[in-house]
């Protein structure tokens, strides 16, 4: 199972006239470049949220 820390953040946009949230998901560097790792850059991939375990999961869509 690969393993690691990352985080999750908010990068706020602003235009002229609005500002629009766009959530992150950081996965350490050491982890996505695993050869294991299911994802390569601009994979779209599906968001399960499980509120109940308070997990996510991420699948290729």
């Amino acid at each position: 199972m690969l393993e690691g820390k990352g985080r999750f953040i908010n990068l706020r946009r602003k235009t002229s006239k609005k500002a629009y949230d766009n959530f992150l998901v950081y996965i350490p560097v050491e982890v996505a470049r695993d050869s294991g790792f299911p994802f390569k850059p601009k994979d779209i991939v599906i968001v399960k949220v499980d509120e109940e375990k308070k997990r996510v999961t991420l699948e290729k869509a």
